[in-house]
C-alpha cells in the first residue's frame, strides 16, 4: 500500500527535476511512467500517472478532462484518451494552477478550452514563460455547472484552502467527485500558504464537500488510489485533530522546535511521505496557525 502510494506521489519530485532542467532531462524523467485508467461509470474514468489523479468525462458531446498532469505525458494522455474515444479533449478544467495538474495545458488548451477559477489565470499568468494556450479562457469566481455527455458536473470554488484557486468537481448523476488537491488520500497534504492556502480553509472546504456526498460518492484524491466518502472523512477527522492539536501546542507557548522534538500526534506519525514528512506538516500548521493567532 504504502509502496503504491508512493509510486503516485512521483509527480512531486518530478516537479521539481521539470523546474530546474531542460525538455530531453523532462522527457527522460517521465520515461517509464504510464497512465493507467480505471473506470467509474458509463461515461467517467479516472487516469493515475505521475502528479495530480486525471477525471475524464468521454461520451456523445465529446472528452472532457480534469487536470492534465505534467508536458511530457501528454502523448500517453491523449493514447490512454484514445483507448476509450478517438478525439481530443473539448474541455479542460484544472482544479489549481500547481504544475503537476497544468503541465499538460499548453497542449490541450491548444484545441481544446480551459476552465479554471479566477486565480488561476491570475497566477499562471504571472510566468512569462507561460504560453497562452496553456491560459483559461473561461474563469469564475465560485461555481459554474457544465452540463455535459448526459450529467451536470458542479466545479465548485470554496475559498483558499489548498491554494486561493482550487475547484472541486461533483458529477451530479455519476456521484463521482474529483477533489483536487483538497484530498491526499491518506496521508498529510500539501497546503500552499505562499499560493493563497490557508490550514483553516482547507479543512472547512474538505468539511463543506462531505456535506455533499453519500456513501455511494465515489471519491478521486488529488493524489492516491479512488477512494470513498468514509475515507475522506478519515482525512477531515486528521485535518481536526492536526489543528486542535497544534492550537493546543500554540497555548501552552511551546516553540517551533520544541513542537517538532514533540512530534505529530502518535496516531498519524505514518502519514508523512517524501513530499510533507511529518516535520513539514508541523511547520505549515505552526506557521499559519501561529500566525493568525487562530486559538
Amino acid at each position: 500500500m504504502k509502496h503504491r502510494f508512493q509510486t503516485q506521489l512521483i509527480g512531486f519530485s518530478t516537479l521539481a527535476i521539470l523546474a530546474l532542467s531542460g525538455n530531453i532531462m523532462a522527457e527522460d524523467s517521465m520515461s517509464d511512467i504510464n497512465i493507467t485508467s480505471k473506470k467509474l461509470a458509463d461515461n467517467t474514468y479516472m487516469f493515475m500517472g505521475a502528479g495530480g489523479n486525471i477525471g475524464v468525462s468521454a461520451g456523445s458531446d465529446g472528452i472532457l478532462i480534469i487536470d492534465d498532469q505534467f508536458a511530457p505525458l501528454v502523448g500517453k494522455i491523449s493514447a490512454s484518451l484514445n483507448e476509450i474515444q478517438a478525439g481530443v479533449p473539448k474541455y479542460i478544467v484544472n482544479t489549481h494552477y500547481h504544475g503537476d495538474h497544468t503541465g499538460g495545458n499548453a497542449h490541450f488548451g491548444a484545441t481544446g478550452t480551459i476552465l479554471a477559477h479566477h486565480n488561476v489565470l491570475k497566477r499562471l499568468s504571472e510566468n512569462s514563460k507561460t504560453p497562452a494556450s496553456a491560459l483559461p479562457v473561461i474563469t469564475y469566481a465560485e461555481n459554474i455547472s457544465i452540463h455535459f455527455n448526459q450529467d451536470t458536473l458542479e466545479v465548485i470554488h470554496l475559498g483558499p484552502g489548498h491554494t486561493d484557486g482550487d475547484s472541486v468537481v461533483i458529477w451530479q448523476k455519476a456521484n463521482i467527485v474529483h477533489m483536487g488537491d483538497l484530498y491526499f488520500k491518506d496521508r498529510f497534504p500539501y497546503i500552499d500558504l505562499n499560493g493563497g492556502g490557508s490550514v483553516m480553509g482547507y479543512r472547512d472546504n474538505v468539511s463543506a464537500i462531505l456535506d455533499k456526498l453519500d456513501n455511494n460518492t465515489q471519491v478521486i484524491p488529488g493524489h492516491g488510489e479512488l477512494a470513498t466518502r468514509n475515507e475522506l472523512l478519515k482525512f477531515k477527522h486528521m485535518l481536526d485533530d492536526c489543528i486542535n492539536w497544534m492550537r493546543g501546542e500554540i497555548e501552552m507557548g511551546h516553540d517551533l522546535a520544541k513542537i517538532k522534538q514533540q512530534g505529530v500526534p502518535q496516531e498519524y506519525q505514518d502519514w508523512g511521505w517524501q513530499f510533507i514528512s511529518a516535520e513539514k506538516w508541523i511547520d505549515t500548521l505552526y506557521q499559519d496557525l501561529q500566525s493568525k493567532n487562530i486559538l
